[in-house]
């Protein structure tokens, strides 16, 4: 393939995002300034106009210049308009392909796709802002192919072109294995507590507003008129009830809607939004571990968020972004479970752990009572007068020491493990719990400690390492030494599982 220049919508849309940056600047130089003779203002205008015949001369040479190309192996990226570079890519870097279509891009029919490496900097990615949909599948399909590219040369031969192989290989068939229902909409608006958005954007309305008109009287005249009357009071009420459920439904509907999770042999497809399309696909070998976190509503309702640890996932990148390696953030416990056992069946889920022994609470009592001891210091220090109540440093300092007790209990009930064959799980958490699952052969690095407390009660801490971006640390304290001495032996058995090439 020859190079070839980026979509030319690439123009407009970096022409959107100038103008959202310069709308402030255009707003105080030319409308709350607009009769205004002042020097600063009138150079001002010169520079705005200046930087705008720049701005949309650069987007027009950058579109120009800016070329990109494809082999049979790497991506080739040709950038810069004076100082020239290039970049070069290879598909067997590819690891994540992440597809995001804003409002916008559904417009003028087209999309923006991202492939995620396991590399640091520059190197990092190759990202299309604007691309056609025909062209995005052919490039997502060229980065798949290096994969099944060895097994189709055993049985083609070299006389095959690589080309001839990106058309002539079948669709994996995709299974689906979730859609939520209405019912489960309804159900996630609730626990993702998304109804209170409506306070937060009303009272965010009425700040916006009161920038440019005086609404006070009229809302102090308002809140005079409901509140003359207990039937007022109810109705009001019950209306910003009905509101705030309506408005979490189709909140919540909006970014779950079309949510689905879906998988063939090889990849993971996850694929969310109503308005705003994003859909993540990553090879299931990339799975590096997997996480199932429950906040406290969440155990209560029997719902589970299952996420996956994946080497190239770009923690820097957006918010929304880094959510679609998230298995459905809603899911019921029980099938969560069963979902990883269909997706990923190299991966086993025991619901069955092994809890800590009673000494371990001693241990994280005797290391939180510091926090009790100076919070208790710094109240008799100020001893604060609260309503007029010179004594109610020591009720603080009783609420603090049950605070903490609480605390501690409920995560040392909460963690528990379990160490097999091939496989670590340890839970962990308070009010918000994380279950961890990792294989053997995915943890690049372990560590056990002992500190001198631990040393005198026979108990240690525990630590894995896997590869993410950034690279993912995690651990349980405070088990017993015979498990932390097993870890040790148990890791050391990796060296029969990895082959060297």
């Amino acid at each position: 393939m020859e190079a070839k220049r980026y979509h030319p919508l690439n123009i407009l849309f970096d022409l959107i995002t100038q103008v959202k940056h310069l709308f402030f600047p255009a707003l105080i130089l030319f409308v709350f300034n607009r009769d205004s003779t002042n020097a600063f203002i009138t150079y001002g205008r010169i520079v705005f106009y200046i930087y705008v015949v720049g701005m949309l001369v650069y987007l027009v040479l950058k579109w120009v210049s800016y070329k990109y190309r494809l082999d049979d192996t790497s991506f080739h990226l040709y950038e810069g308009i004076f100082t020239k570079k290039k970049q070069t890519i290879p598909f067997a870097k590819i690891q994540n392909v992440n597809r995001h279509t804003t409002l916008l891009h559904r417009i003028f029919k087209v999309t923006s796709i991202r492939f995620e490496t396991g590399m640091v900097g520059d190197d990092s990615t190759v990202e299309f802002a604007v691309i056609s949909l025909n062209e995005a599948d052919r490039l997502e399909a060229c980065a798949k192919r290096v994969e099944k590219e060895p097994e189709a040369e055993g049985k083609e031969g070299d006389a095959t072109s690589s080309e001839e192989i990106g058309t002539t290989y079948p669709t994996p068939e995709r299974i689906i294995h979730f859609t939520p229902t209405k019912k489960e909409i309804i159900k996630a608006s609730f626990t993702s507590l998304s109804f209170l958005g409506m306070i937060t954007l009303l009272v965010w309305a009425y700040f916006k507003l009161t920038e440019y008109i005086d609404v006070e009287e009229q809302v102090v005249g308002i809140y005079s008129l409901i509140t003359s009357s207990w039937t007022l009071i109810t109705l009001t009420a019950v209306g910003l009830l009905v509101l705030s459920i309506v408005f979490g439904i189709v909140t919540t509907y909006i970014r779950y809607g079309k949510y689905e999770i879906s998988s063939d042999r090889e990849r993971i497809y996850i694929a969310k939004g109503v308005i705003e399309e994003t859909a993540f696909s990553i090879a299931k070998e990339r799975v590096q571990a997997i996480k199932i976190k429950q906040s406290l509503l969440k155990r209560m309702l029997g719902l589970a968020e299952v996420k996956l640890t994946v080497v190239g996932a770009d923690s820097d990148s957006d918010k929304d972004k880094q959510d679609v390696s998230s298995l459905y953030p809603f899911l019921p416990v029980k099938r969560a479970y069963e979902m990883i056992s269909e997706i990923l069946p190299a991966y086993e889920i025991t619901e069955e752990m092994t809890s800590l022994p009673i000494k371990s609470l001693w241990v994280r009592l005797v290391r939180s009572c510091w926090i009790w001891i100076i919070g208790t210091g710094v109240l008799y220090y100020f001893k604060p007068n609260i309503w007029g109540w010179e004594q109610a440093w020591w009720i603080i300092s009783i609420a603090l020491t049950l605070f903490v007790l609480v605390f501690e209990v409920i995560e040392f009930s909460n963690t528990r493990y379990t160490l097999n064959d091939h496989f670590i799980q340890f839970q962990t958490g308070s009010l918000t719990t994380t279950l961890f699952v990792s294989k053997r052969e995915k943890i690049i690095e372990v560590n056990v400690k002992r500190d001198l407390l631990q040393k005198q009660l026979g108990l240690a801490s525990i630590k894995t390492v896997n590869r993410a971006k950034p690279v993912s640390h995690k651990g349980v304290t405070d088990v017993p030494i015979e498990l932390a001495e097993g870890f040790y032996q148990w890791y050391m058995g990796r060296r029969k599982e990895i082959k060297v090439e």
